[in-house]
């Protein structure tokens, strides 16, 4: 009976430590659920972001295409720094 025992004990210990196992890979595939909706809400979130600003940038380029107003680039100083000073008078 004795060897009986034993074998009783180590499958009972194996059933506990099985039981275990199992309970943490519950727990973890319970943590790994809830980082994946933290991540797919995060996901949409910045989707939602990107398409506002896509919305505001084609805005932007309409609003551009339609105002009269016009950019040009400045006009290049022909003068140097002399010809400027020879030409403007100072009055105290």
């Amino acid at each position: 009976m004795n060897s009986r025992d034993e074998v009783a004990a180590s499958l009972e210990q194996l059933l506990e430590s099985l039981i275990k196992m199992v309970g943490r890979a519950n727990q973890n595939n319970n943590q790994l659920q809830k980082k994946m909706i933290e991540m797919t809400q995060e996901s949409e979130s910045l989707k939602k972001r990107i398409s506002q600003l896509e919305w505001i940038m084609k805005g932007q380029l309409k609003e551009r295409e339609w105002s009269p107003i016009r950019t040009y680039p400045p006009h290049p100083h022909t003068h140097s720094q002399s010809e400027i000073h020879d030409h403007v008078s100072v009055h105290f």
